[in-house]
């Protein structure tokens, strides 16, 4: 399984929380919840970072990294493919 270089994935990483903080905000205000962000980084082509394993422990219910890596890798084939499809 190849993984992200650490640096990279610090930056995704915090990236991501910027993102989605204000919606966790949001959430917390609405709905009187505790709220926390757990960023799962899988790229186009099926690579992970190295927290995935322990963030998505964090989240529960069972959750297979091949099957994610799977559905990126998929998801990345049927937009290329619709790309090249394209009549322009």
């Amino acid at each position: 399984m190849w993984q992200y270089p650490q640096t990279e994935m610090l930056c995704k990483r915090k990236r991501k929380i910027k993102k989605f903080k204000s919606l966790c905000i949001e959430i917390q205000r609405m709905w009187n919840l505790k709220c926390t962000i757990v960023p799962v980084i899988i790229g186009a082509t099926g690579v992970v970072t190295r927290s995935l394993r322990k963030n998505l422990e964090t989240v529960p219910g069972k959750h297979s990294i091949d099957s994610l890596q799977k559905t990126a890798i998929l998801g990345t084939s049927h937009t290329i493919w619709k790309v090249l499809q394209c009549k322009t």
